[in-house]
């Protein structure tokens, strides 16, 4: 075939090129003369800051639970739902109804104007005193909007005035107001709409506090699964390095006794270096891998965890059976909090849009009062001739309860319609505007939600089938690396291979051993995302909206 397309290329007119010439290079500075690398040796095998032994077992529910108790992410989304929760409770106090007391005392003293309303005959000052209170309820209704005020008061006066026919007398009066909107603000409010976007809030809140808690569980596996890779991974860097020592001691002899060049000696050597490298590239990535799942499911720097050398103990994944798009997406969009979240959004807009409406409507209250007023007191002795002989009727003698009783026989009552509207209402308007545009982009984010899960999910099916695949193959490779190793050293034992060619076979089964443990690492994080996307990640044991990341602050 490739002479064939030679063959058409020439027949064609191909031009053959010219010599490459010299090529051109940069002058090259001397750097750093006389270098040497330093004589340097390894210190230990040890993961640095931790006990090295004894290893400290971690299962992987051990670990979630752990995460979900101090995990400071999980923490802090928690404490935003609790916030969420009193800011409800907060929203709904526009609604309480308000008690109120307002005890007051006067003392008034001024001069007399004429003989009549003076202290007395001699014109003595005018000297009264009052002692009041009022107390009643107020506030508003939610649904209706209706404001109301209903309130007592009672209040006792001593006044010296000559031609009073009471003293001391007292004044009793219950008073009813009621504000009931008919268009503006009549079924939506501001303090309703406050209620129910807070309401919707706090469920809003709680859906992304559960979607932080399926990103930190699958961080929280995939860290776990990533740790259980690295620490196979240095046992099979330390067997191929038990291995390469063991095939560098055999040259040895072999090139003492004349059987082997002694190059196959200093060969062998260089494997054991390499091998040596790989245990402490695979020791460094334990360390990393276990700080990285330690800051996953503590807090505290102090904590005592940060101290252990920890190995999972949990098996390898039960593999669920291969699942279709279709599953997955239905139960995704029945489990996945972040449709909870775009419902929530859409609420809110709606909230919003219902509240513009009715505030572009004209202001227009219905306003009714009733005042009953009662007076009683302690009837002085008529005055005579000029003033008259009359006495009041026996109802108006005695005091607070004799006013309380008359209360009804002097009621006083009146409506009114008070009606405004801004000319050209730009404020109502603009703010209609701005809630329909927020209404159209909660839709639109709605559906790209639902397009977005729809996307981790094909990826996510796609992935665990690519995975299980990949992991067949891996396993196939490994074994026929394994066979092909064990025949290599047989020749060799034989004489019918050499030094090198073993050295290769060794490679390449270290290298179809780490891609084995690659591909079964891939498979369990695969099965996380499957998890995760469909939203069954989130039936942990122990999850409690209640204790989540309750022990963030213990040690």
């Amino acid at each position: 075939m490739i002479h064939f397309i030679f063959s058409a290329i020439v027949a064609a007119g191909a031009v053959i090129p010219t010599p490459v010439p010299t090529p051109v290079t940069p002058a090259v500075p001397t750097v750093a003369p006389g270098y040497t690398a330093p004589d340097v040796r390894p210190t230990s095998a040890d993961i640095v800051g931790v006990t090295q032994q004894p290893f400290v077992g971690l299962s992987l529910e051990n670990a979630i639970g752990m995460a979900l108790l101090k995990n400071p992410d999980l923490s802090i989304a928690a404490g935003d739902t609790r916030v969420a929760s009193f800011q409800v409770q907060q929203a709904k106090g526009a609604n309480d109804v308000r008690f109120f007391v307002e005890p007051s005392v006067k003392h008034d003293t001024t001069a007399a104007e004429n003989a009549f309303f003076s202290g007395g005959t001699d014109f003595e000052p005018i000297v009264q005193n009052y002692q009041s209170v009022e107390a009643g309820v107020q506030g508003q209704l939610s649904d209706s909007g209706t404001q109301y005020n209903v309130n007592i008061s009672q209040t006792k006066v001593n006044d010296n005035t000559y031609i009073d026919a009471f003293n001391p007398y007292y004044l009793a009066s219950l008073n009813v107001s009621i504000t009931q909107p008919l268009l503006k603000n009549l079924g939506m409010n501001d303090s309703k709409r406050q209620i129910e976007l807070s309401v919707v809030n706090a469920d809003a809140t709680q859906a992304s506090t559960l979607a932080s808690v399926s990103t930190t569980i699958a961080s929280v596996e995939n860290a776990y699964w990533d740790l259980v890779a690295a620490w196979r991974n240095v046992a099979i860097q330390e067997d191929a390095l038990r291995q390469s020592v063991l095939q560098q001691q055999s040259n040895v002899r072999l090139a003492k006794r004349g059987a082997a060049a002694p190059i196959d000696a200093v060969e062998s050597s260089t494997q054991v270096s390499y091998y040596q490298q790989q245990v402490f590239a695979a020791l460094q990535n334990v360390s990393a891998l276990q700080n990285e799942l330690k800051s996953l499911i503590v807090t505290d720097p102090g904590d005592p965890i940060w101290r252990a050398n920890l190995v999972p103990t949990s098996p390898v994944l039960q593999l669920p059976p291969s699942p279709s798009v279709d599953t997955v997406l239905a139960t995704a969009m029945q489990n996945r909090p972040e449709v909870r979240e775009a419902i929530d959004a859409q609420k809110q807009a709606d909230v919003n849009l219902a509240y513009a409406k009715n505030q572009r409507l004209p202001q227009a209250d219905l306003q009714l009062t009733y005042n009953g007023n009662g007076f009683a007191g302690n009837a002085l002795p008529p005055l005579g001739p000029p003033f008259g002989t009359a006495t009041p009727p026996p109802y108006y003698d005695g005091a607070f309860g004799s006013a309380y009783g008359n209360i009804g026989r002097f009621p006083t009552y009146s409506a009114g319609i008070q009606i405004s509207t801004p000319l050209g209402n730009n404020t109502a308007k603009g703010a209609y505007g701005v809630a329909q545009e927020q209404e159209h982009n909660a839709q639109v984010s709605r559906l790209s939600t639902a397009e977005r899960i729809q996307y981790e999910v094909r990826n996510a099916v796609q992935n665990y089938q690519a995975a299980r695949a990949q992991l067949f193959a891996a396993r196939q490779a490994r074994q026929a690396a394994e066979q092909v190793l064990a025949s290599e050293e047989r020749k060799f034992r034989n004489g019918e291979s050499t030094t090198f060619l073993v050295d290769q076979r060794e490679v390449t089964f270290v290298q179809d051993e780490g891609l084995e443990l690659e591909a079964q690492t891939s498979l369990n994080k695969a099965v996380v995302e499957l998890q995760r996307v469909d939203g069954s990640i989130l039936r942990q044991d122990g999850l409690s909206m209640k204790t989540l990341g309750s022990e963030a602050l213990k040690p």
